[in-house]
């Protein structure tokens, strides 16, 4: 493999030219050392609108930057900028230009142009540091024509995985990172020795000292690889720098620690083995800036030992720096890893089609029903009892009629009278009646749309003479013809999965229509009332809504189908409690230690009611159980690794709590559940599985499988009390949450954990305390940045607080990661919202697709038909939509689309149906209901009022 170090082309003559190509026989770098760290590229373009006291003219000078990457440990290694070229005003610099190397005396034209890399600009709007809003535009482009100083020069350097970690918690401590400049003259080497005037000259050839503020913070967001843009630059003031980047140590400031005759032949992050395989490099390059090394050796050196000289050359420098302020100079840069800080997964790309993700179900038979279909029925009736009267008719006077065809008027008034007669005795005239009362009705509902109670008596009144009169109009054409239908074959019964259930129920529950998760729990135990896992389930809800006593009756009737349930027992002596029923709360907590000496959680739980009864010495003792059997949980985990993956005990606790979703206890390191908070709808955390209950042991005290992002920069232990908040959260009993909570945050060493604070903040976001949880999360990802679960939980409380643009940059961090949150369901259908109200269809309808892919419901294809409908994808919005209906045939906004699309395709009839649904569900999207009336009176029909 050949790195090419320089390719340069000398002229010697006007004839000839020579091509001199440097190589090495193996890699500078292995596969490995590759692999596992990084390159890092600086690339310094140029400084902008530059004070006017610079001057081509005069000494010799050389414009310098320089910025301190930090390396393994607690090192700082400058990579430095030398050697600007200062351009008066005229041309901007043109686009795309080569970037060049850091080397000097490189006389051979396009030497120092580094192959096939370029600076292509882009709009200002997509950069990531300032000076990037539309009102900065037209500044930027007048500052780009005038005087700047232009390096255009790339620095490269290595990261070993060491190094790399040690960039990324520095970007999270501090997300700032300085960039110094500086104009230095350069005086004339002169022979002999220097005379002490000489030396007080040079001690102010450093001016002009500024600092420029580089925001670091993009690069630990997921998938992000590089940051360029323009920033500031600022009079250099120790006190500022330190207090925004933290950095105590300035490159300009203290010479004599910068040996610029050595610069740039070290580098970060590499061992020893590695510095012998570069050092030959090194060497070359230190061949190739020798001369350059010799100019700038004669830089000087601020002497520190005279205090009065060094605080006027302090204050000469700031005066100096000022003036950046007032020219509003900036840089313009770009740094680039090879790899991103923080991987970001790869979505598989989705079907094109969504009729490809729907299951296939047979086809519902058609229902004809209508305005029109009404008046037809009605027709059909008027002319059956019509020909049933003709009959009677007939049999009473026969079919002969007399001479001429005339029967006087007496005769006919007699004929009528027996007539009525004989339909009254025999009790046709009623039969015939209620046969016309449907008919009747069904028009009132489908052509008047007429459902609810008048008013007023005149209300009533006015409806009933317009009604007269259309039927009256109507039997006389009715009479006239003979028209008869089947009947539309009956639907077949759709019966809902429990899976399906548990899923509407949760949603229902997150968009606070408590009303519709009842009936969805509700549903779940018709189905099956010898499941535990149902009557658990709804147990819970209850308590998110505090009905304690239905509550209880819930959880009773669980464990009545299995006295030794320890799920039901532990959740009926916390129902006990809230309801201060203690000694009833007693017996349930001390049957579940009994039953289950090994749950962690049962003890604990044990000891916190014996807190709240004063009982301090049973409350010491149960913690110190639990405490026992954790520590001998850690020690058996550690000891054999492969016991926790497959062995051991069989789970037990919140695993009874869920059913569709993972064991609670396979949570992170830093005890951050997958699902913590799961009942809560602010938070809408995803239900969570449970497993049948001859399997009950202990999955609550089921250890850490797998580190959490970031979980190398923290690893707070797992304890007792976090584990027993995590399934306390899971159950709604916020009020032993916070006992918990407490508990946990006075035995902590070394400050509260993540997970702490991210349990903290989903109990204030239940109390809808949203100043207190923003705290709470703010520590959190101060703690740990990477982990999914408190970037959803941040989005969650955005959302809510109607901070739909920073909801929406929260979630999707969350959904970047490699490592998914706990709630993706629910993310997804936010996040799916947001584009919708952006207008961003295109993103709004893969996100939904997402949702649709990991757990499909009527919200989630509803989404999809929305975003397609919008993209005048009306095949694919009509196939969605259907999915949705047949998920759910009592939403209102699934009736209301499907009544859009069928207007757009002119099928009048559907149309009609559709609309009617969606008005007798009552639709409550003004907007949508707008634009539905709006296509009614574009297109002349689908609604029959009109």
């Amino acid at each position: 493999m050949k790195f090419f170090s320089c390719a340069g082309l000398f002229s010697f003559t006007s004839e000839g030219s020579l091509e001199v190509t440097v190589c090495t026989e193996e890699p500078l770098l292995s596969a490995t050392q590759l692999s596992d760290g990084n390159l890092l590229s600086v690339t310094l373009e140029a400084a902008y609108s530059v004070p006017e006291a610079f001057a081509a003219a005069g000494p010799l000078q050389n414009f310098m930057a320089c910025l301190q990457v930090p390396a393994a440990g607690e090192k700082e290694f400058p990579l430095l900028f030398m050697n600007g070229i200062l351009k008066a005003a005229g041309e901007k610099e043109p686009l795309p230009r080569p970037k060049k190397w850091p080397l000097a005396n490189i006389m051979a034209p396009g030497a120092l142009s580094i192959p096939n890399s370029f600076i292509v600009g882009g709009p200002y709007e997509n950069e990531d540091g300032e000076l990037n809003k539309r009102e900065d535009v037209e500044f930027r482009i007048q500052a780009e024509s005038t005087k700047r100083i232009v390096w255009d020069v790339e620095r490269r350097c290595y990261l070993d995985p060491a190094a790399v970690v040690t960039l990324q918690k520095r970007i999270a401590e501090c997300r700032y990172w300085p960039v110094e400049v500086c104009r230095v003259f350069v005086g004339s080497p002169s022979k002999g020795k220097t005379s002490k005037a000489d030396k007080g000259d040079e001690d102010k050839q450093i001016s002009f000292h500024g600092v420029a503020y580089v925001d670091m913070v993009p690069l630990l967001c997921p998938g992000v690889k590089q940051i360029r843009g323009a920033f500031r630059v600022f009079a250099y003031h120790s006190s500022e720098v330190f207090e925004k980047t933290k950095s105590q140590h300035s490159v300009f400031r203290d010479l004599r620690k910068l040996s610029l005759s050595k610069e740039g032949s070290w580098t970060p992050g590499i061992g020893s083995p590695l510095s012998r395989a570069a050092h030959s490099k090194i060497q070359k390059e230190d061949k190739i800036t020798k001369d350059s090394s010799r100019r700038m050796s004669t830089l000087p050196k601020i002497p520190f030992s005279d205090g009065i000289a060094e605080t006027e050359n302090v204050t000469s420098l700031i005066l100096d720096g000022q003036q950046y302020t007032e020219a509003e100079t900036f840089l313009v840069m770009e740094i680039k890893l090879d790899k991103a800080l923080v991987p970001k997964r790869s979505q598989e790309q989705l079907a094109s089609r969504v009729s490809q993700m729907i299951p296939p179900r047979p086809p519902l038979p058609p229902r004809t029903e209508g305005a029109k279909k009404a008046v037809e029925d009605y027709h059909n009736h008027v002319t059956s009892i019509a020909v049933a009267i003709l009959s009677e008719y007939h049999e009473l006077f026969g079919k002969q009629l007399p001479d001429r065809g005339a029967i006087d008027p007496q005769t006919l008034q007699e004929q009528k009278r027996q007539l009525n007669f004989e339909l009254n005795s025999s009790g046709k005239y009623f039969a015939f009646k209620e046969q016309l009362k449907y008919a009747v009705v069904k028009i009132v509902r489908e052509k008047y749309l007429k459902t609810t109670a008048f008013e007023t008596q005149e209300q009533l009144q006015a409806f009933l003479s317009e009604l007269y009169v259309y039927l009256v109009d109507q039997m006389h054409i009715a009479l006239n013809q003979l028209l008869f239908e089947e009947a539309a074959p009956p639907a077949p019964p759709h019966r809902m999965t429990e899976d399906q259930l548990w899923l509407f129920a949760r949603e229902a529950e997150v968009n606070k229509d408590y009303k519709l998760a009842a009936l969805y729990h509700q549903q779940r135990v018709a189905q099956d009332q010898r499941n535990i896992q149902y009557w658990l389930d709804y147990g819970i809800f209850c308590l998110l809504l505090e009905e304690r006593m239905k509550a209880q009756e819930c959880f009773r009737e669980a464990l009545s189908l299995d006295p030794h349930h320890i799920q039901s027992l532990l959740l009926c002596g916390i129902v006990a409690v809230m309801l201060q029923h203690c000694e009833e709360a007693e017996i349930f907590f001390e049957d579940a230690c009994c039953l289950e000496p090994s749950s962690i959680v049962a003890w604990t739980l044990s000891g916190l009611f014996y807190e709240l009864q004063d009982n301090n010495i049973q409350a010491e003792m149960a913690f110190r159980e639990a405490k026992k059997l954790l520590q001998a949980q850690l020690a058996k985990e550690s000891s054999i690794p492969e016991a926790a993956e497959g062995g051991g005990e069989k789970p037990i606790s919140a695993a009874g709590v869920r059913s569709p979703s993972p064991s609670p206890e396979e949570c992170s390191p830093e005890g951050v559940p997958n699902g913590s908070a799961d009942k809560l709808p602010e938070t809408a955390e995803p239900a969570l599985d449970c497993t049948a209950p001859k399997e009950e042991a202990t999955a609550l005290e089921a250890a850490p499988k797998a580190p959490s992002p970031g979980s190398e920069l923290s690893q707070p232990p797992c304890t007792i009390f976090m584990k027993t908040v995590e399934f306390l959260m899971k159950v709604n009993a916020v009020q032993f949450v916070h006992r918990a909570l407490a508990h946990e945050l006075l035995n902590l060493q070394g400050g509260p954990s993540c997970a702490y604070y991210l349990a903290l903040a989903q109990t204030y976001l239940l109390k809808e305390d949203f100043s207190k949880c923003e705290e709470c999360l703010c520590e959190a990802i101060n703690i740990n940045y990477l982990n999914p679960n408190v970037w959803a939980q941040k989005g969650h409380l955005c959302y809510l607080k109607g901070n739909f643009r920073e909801a929406k940059e929260c979630y999707e961090r969350a959904i970047s990661f490699v490592e998914d949150a706990a709630d993706m369901h629910f993310i997804y259908l936010r996040l799916g919202s947001i584009y919708l109200e952006e207008k961003e269809y295109g993103q709004a309808k893969q996100t939904y697709l997402l949702a649709c892919k990991n757990s499909a419901s009527c919200l989630t294809w509803l989404g999809v038909g929305i975003a397609c409908y919008r993209l005048e994808e009306m095949v694919e919005a009509e196939d969605a939509l259907s999915e949705a209906n047949a998920l759910n045939n009592t939403n209102a906004e699934v009736w209301g689309y499907l009544a859009l699309i069928c207007l757009q395709g002119g099928r009048e009839l559907e149309a009609e149906q559709c609309y009617k649904y969606s008005i007798k569900l009552g639709l409550r999207s003004d907007a949508l209901l707008r634009e539905i009336r709006a296509a009614q009176q574009r297109l002349g029909f689908g609604n029959p009022a009109l």
